[in-house]
């Protein structure tokens, strides 16, 4: 899967808002807040959140205007469109 690289200001700010389709997979980074939104989104999306090991903690499926902040601040977060992958709770990523 192509992963698109949310590592500024602009491109996390943005996010997927407003796109009617995404087939690629976005990876925020830098973050300062591990809380998301799903406001002015067209389709449901899954969240997945990384810690400093590259470990898959916590996983939500979100539709459009929603809110989820997980329990723990999370290093990367991984948004992609919903069931596009088939990651759980405890799986390791290989993150270049």
């Amino acid at each position: 899967m192509e992963i698109i690289y949310a590592d500024t200001f602009f491109k996390r700010f943005k996010g997927l808002m407003g796109k009617k389709q995404f087939e690629k997979g976005m990876l925020f980074t830098d973050l300062t807040d591990s809380s998301i939104h799903t406001m002015f989104m067209r389709f449901a999306i899954d969240v997945y959140f990384i810690d400093e090991n590259k470990t898959v903690y916590d996983k939500v499926t979100l539709r459009p205007w929603r809110f989820y902040k997980p329990k723990k601040r999370a290093k990367y977060i991984l948004e992609t469109r919903k069931n596009k992958l088939k990651l759980n709770i405890g799986d390791k990523l290989d993150l270049i």
